[in-house]
């Protein structure tokens, strides 16, 4: 019995590291994703300024 309780917590502390460190991992990939997406929003908005600035005014 001593053993399966052994061989049960071992899986279980195994687990919560394996969450622990997939935790910070999904972080990281939905950190650079938000910077992916704001830098190419960024562009995007950059872009359709200049465009309306270069227009000339129309009566």
């Amino acid at each position: 019995m001593e053993t399966l309780a052994t061989f049960v917590m071992g899986n279980v502390v195994q687990t919560v590291s394996l969450v622990m460190d997939g935790r910070q991992v999904i972080g990281l990939v939905a950190a650079a994703l938000a910077a992916m997406l704001a830098a190419q929003l960024g562009w995007h908005g950059t872009d359709r300024l200049i465009a309306w600035r270069g227009r000339p005014d129309e009566d």
